[in-house]
């Protein structure tokens, strides 16, 4: 940030202010590669978990926060899926894709960087596999610089298989609510960007129902404890489109690695009781 300041003061002295602001896109880029597009209002960054130099984030020029693309942004993607999904969970053992078992249930969930999310919930009693993919937006087959983009739409998320004769959907829920903070918008910690936010995508009315008593109640908590308003999007589930298989269980694989989940500290009032089987 110095960098950027002494730079301005240097070409753009007090007399030139209107000039200099004009000017920010273009110091942002040679400061801190950032690409603008003044035709088009939205600039990019470079994503904090770029793969190559050209992964960015969609951002509005006029406040430079993370928004949705608009329909003419939007990627046109893919008809198939360019790799293949491995074929067993390297922790629980199960598969990734189904059909799975009768008796289980199926569940999505964004709450930041998939790969710390990913292991909350593989970690959970009850849960049968787990697999990280893109949801919720337009793109179809993304891929991870896709979705980095910010031009599909999609948000990171983790699809979850449990077994409710051993884990309750609300204390699935419980997971979620308290692994991440759902009131930071298009964040999640230091992870900016709409694939980063809080989303519940449901698979029949009874989880939309529990979805939404839950907010309820967690909104109740955390206002108590000073919190903001939840900005969790909940929607029926679109197609869930797994991600690479490098994401898969990416901290079974790289138990060091990166992991910028971070929840409120505040209990959630929902799942506390035993789930009957």
């Amino acid at each position: 940030m110095f960098a950027f300041a002494s730079l301005m003061a240097q070409r753009y002295p007090p007399g030139a202010a209107r000039a200099g602001i004009a000017a920010v896109p273009d110091l942002l880029g040679e400061v801190f590669g950032v690409t603008c597009r003044r035709a088009d209002r939205f600039c990019t960054f470079p994503d904090r978990h770029a793969t190559t130099t050209e992964d960015t984030v969609l951002f509005d020029r006029r406040d430079f926060s993370p928004r949705m693309p608009e329909p003419q942004e939007v990627l046109s993607g893919r008809a198939e899926r360019t790799f293949a999904v491995p074929e067993r969970h390297t922790v629980l053992g199960n598969p990734l894709e189904g059909p799975y078992p009768d008796g289980l249930e199926v569940a999505d969930f964004g709450l930041g960087c998939f790969w710390g999310a990913e292991r909350k919930f593989w970690q959970t009693p009850g849960v049968w596999t787990t697999a990280v993919g893109y949801q919720g937006g337009t793109t179809p087959n993304p891929t991870y610089e896709e979705v980095c983009s910010g031009r599909t739409g999609h948000t990171e998320v983790v699809r979850v298989v449990f077994d409710p004769a051993q884990v309750s959907y609300e204390q699935i829920l419980k997971v979620f609510w308290e692994s991440h903070d759902p009131t930071q918008g298009y964040r999640q910690g230091n992870d900016e960007g709409t694939q980063y936010r809080s989303a519940v995508y449901t698979h029949s009315p009874a989880q939309q129902a529990a979805t939404e008593a839950s907010r309820a109640a967690y909104q109740q908590v955390l206002t108590k404890a000073l919190h903001g308003d939840i900005t969790t999007e909940i929607l029926p589930a679109g197609p869930f489109y797994f991600a690479e298989t490098y994401h898969q269980q990416y901290l079974d694989k790289n138990p060091n690695g990166y992991c910028g989940l971070g929840g409120t500290g505040v209990s959630c009032p929902v799942g506390v009781a035993k789930a009957n089987g």
